[in-house]
């Protein structure tokens, strides 16, 4: 008898003959997407597979509804569906994180500390202003009060993590609009062990006074302590809030309890809901009750309509990460980054920190193989591992070739890679970089960005990366035929 038909597979197979009815070249697309994923040892950080029910909550008749506002208080009518799913996302992210208030309908990362830091400036810089006015609201304002209020809000201070010490671009620097907002200083790591200086970070928050401190990180191995944050935003009158897109999986899976758990610490936290949380993309902001007002305003603040769709999938995502069997997943990331570590380390790679307690790690490919972060990243793409390049403290060689690459162990823990097959998945890497050259120009001098690699190395690396994740296959439920 033919094998049944999974539930998943009916339905995704439908809905690839849907979409192939009008434009098949997207269905294919998807399709091929699926294979590749399928067949990649994925080993970048930011990156996970979300659940059959989580992307499938994304594709629904919520996509056509409009709903600015908040729960109960919508600009538009017939928004009750919409009241249904955002209530439920916020109350998930609530119990998870053991929050006083969730914000569920930032679109990304980037919106959700833009509704962060505006609802910081609100608190902090809009309301006392309208007190000291005697105005009810802005638009009660004179021109002239009104001006001084717009300089005001330009000219407060953020300290954040710098770029190269694993800090994040919508943390304060100047190509990003948060560096436009503020008056940025950075603070960054003990150059001997890579580590944050909570000392030289004190001693930087007492003389540059800041509104707002920022905790958090994309590319920093280890874990920070945010009591110590919080005692040293307290003691120079900052806010502090954490950006914990990265580890917000650790901290829901309560792996990052205690001082590392940044929500017991921070008026304001912010994060993704894809990454290792493996939910949809999307962003959610989380804060305490002196916030919480100014936070509901993120749209239409900073924000264009929510999306419905996603709030939806966020609350499935929110609903499955409260399930004991999440707890064990983000233990096992972190199980997993240390034994990548260590076979890494073993085979002579330099990493940054010399470890990781988290869900990353970073190699210094200079030091390691004479190699840039970009050569590195296109050797290892070549041979089937998807990584990405990523700066070190320091870096000699910038924010574009950088030295070194990040790696994270989410994705691959999700398919059911455990400590054995990190040690493998260390070899491959360490293999290909070795066998790695640094390209040159047509002048023929040293190049940043080609390298030179053996085919057949390449080939033979790619084959083995597929077998190796072929054992845990992805979404096995779903056969696409």
């Amino acid at each position: 008898m033919p094998a049944e038909i999974s539930p998943e597979s009916t339905a995704y197979r439908a809905a690839l003959d849907v979409i192939r009815a009008v434009e098949p070249r997207v269905a294919d697309a998807i399709g091929q997407e699926v294979a590749d994923q399928r067949e990649m040892l994925k080993l970048i950080a930011s990156e996970n597979y979300a659940s059959p029910a989580t992307l499938l909550a994304m594709g629904n008749w919520f996509s056509d509804k409009y709903a600015e506002g908040t729960i109960g208080r919508r600009f538009y009518a017939g928004c009750r569906n919409v009241d249904t799913v955002e209530s439920l996302a916020a109350e998930h992210a609530r119990e998870l994180f053991g929050a006083r208030h969730a914000y569920v309908q930032p679109h990304s990362g980037i919106d959700a500390n833009l509704v962060a830091f505006w609802a910081v400036l609100g608190a902090r810089v809009e309301v006392p202003f309208l007190e000291k006015t005697g105005a009810r609201q802005v638009n009660d304002l004179t021109d002239a009060d009104w001006a001084e209020l717009r300089q005001a809000f330009g000219n407060q201070r953020m300290l954040g993590m710098s770029l190269d010490a694993g800090g994040h671009l919508t943390h304060g620097f100047r190509p990003n609009i948060s560096g436009k907002m503020f008056d940025q200083r950075s603070y960054g790591t003990d150059p001997a062990t890579g580590l944050i200086d909570y000392e030289a970070l004190r001693a930087s928050a007492r003389e540059f006074k800041p509104l707002i401190i920022v905790a958090g990180y994309s590319a920093y191995p280890r874990l920070v302590n945010f009591r110590i944050m919080r005692e040293i935003a307290d003691e120079v009158g900052a806010t502090l809030m954490v950006d914990m897109a990265h580890f917000a999986g650790l901290v829901a899976g309560k792996v990052l309890t205690g001082d590392f758990d940044p929500v017991p610490h921070a008026q304001i936290v912010t994060t993704t809901t894809h990454k290792s949380l493996r939910g949809p993309r999307g962003g959610m902001v989380l804060c305490d009750d002196s916030l919480k007002d100014q936070v509901d305003r993120g749209c239409p603040m900073v924000l264009g309509g929510p999306l419905p769709h996603v709030m939806a999938a966020k609350a499935v995502a929110l609903a499955e990460a409260r399930r004991p069997a999440f707890q064990d997943y983000a233990q096992r990331i972190v199980d997993n980054a240390r034994a990548l570590a260590e076979g890494l380390t073993k085979r002579g790679a330099t990493l940054v920190t010399g470890g990781t307690d988290n869900h990353l790690n970073l190699i210094d490919v200079a030091s390691s193989y004479g190699l840039t972060g970009r050569q590195a990243e296109a050797a290892l793409l070549d041979s089937g591992i998807v990584t990405n390049r990523n700066a070190i403290p320091a870096d000699p060689n910038g924010a574009w070739y950088t030295s070194g690459i990040r790696i994270g162990t989410p994705a691959l823990t999700t398919r059911g890679l455990g400590t054995a097959e990190m040690d493998e998945v260390a070899g491959l890497i360490d293999r290909v970089l070795t066998a790695t050259e640094p390209g040159t120009t047509k002048s023929g001098a040293p190049s940043k960005a080609s390298h030179v690699l053996d085919a057949k190395v390449a080939d033979e690396i790619s084959h083995r990366a597929t077998d190796l994740v072929a054992g845990f296959p992805l979404y096995p439920e779903i056969d696409l035929g």
